[in-house]
């Protein structure tokens, strides 16, 4: 095991830009031997191949492994709505080459094949990975009430086919907010049972 700078400085400073650290860490087996990865908090784990053509789109911080010929970089929202009001950013992480990689995102994933002209309305959160063929926008929800008492936001992300698409079902900002509404600290908490639990704790408890 050793750490190295993929793809030298430059690249270095790609990966930082994309969310990732400054070295990688590299592991080579000289005898038959095994390794295991797990990712940063609860969810699932994806395996992508690669073949040397059009690369995948992910989230920042998605990127968990990948054999040596695959090329972590960045890849930059095409439209300032994507950037200015996407879950995802300006920046994106970009993935190339030819060989194996894993990405990871939060709950379970969900997966879509968009055939050309395909259109797909998801929370900009959701979003975990699509491959390069697929456009990706922000579009306005409208109406006050659908912010209001929908749940969600203002905005929407659009993904347009052709080409693949993986989404989460519990982004982690998501999951930072849930288990901080059942803390002391949290804003007006959680409603339901875990919140109901919550409060019976802190009777019991003298709170």
């Amino acid at each position: 095991m050793q750490s190295a700078m993929k793809g030298g400085l430059w690249g270095g400073l790609r990966r930082m830009v994309a969310g990732e650290s400054l070295f990688m860490t590299r592991f080579k087996s000289r005898v038959d031997g095994q390794v295991a990865f797990s990712a940063p908090y609860p969810g699932k784990i994806k395996e992508l191949a690669f073949a040397g053509g059009p690369g995948w789109l992910c989230q920042r911080d998605s990127f968990l492994c990948a054999t040596t010929e695959i090329d972590v970089g960045v890849a930059f929202t095409k439209r300032f709505g994507a950037g200015l009001f996407g879950g995802e950013g300006f920046i994106l992480e970009r993935l190339t080459g030819r060989g194996t990689a894993f990405i990871h995102g939060g709950g379970n994933f969900i997966e879509f094949d968009l055939v050309p002209g395909q259109m797909l309305r998801v929370d900009t959160g959701c979003i975990v990975a699509f491959e390069e063929s697929v456009q990706y926008d922000i579009q306005f929800v409208g109406g006050f009430k659908n912010a209001l008492f929908g749940g969600e936001g203002l905005f929407l992300a659009t993904l347009t086919g052709p080409g693949k698409t993986i989404l989460q079902t519990l982004p982690f900002s998501r999951l930072a907010g849930r288990i901080l509404g059942l803390t002391k600290e949290g804003s007006g908490g959680v409603a339901g049972v875990g919140g109901t639990l919550r409060d019976i704790g802190n009777i019991l408890g003298g709170d």
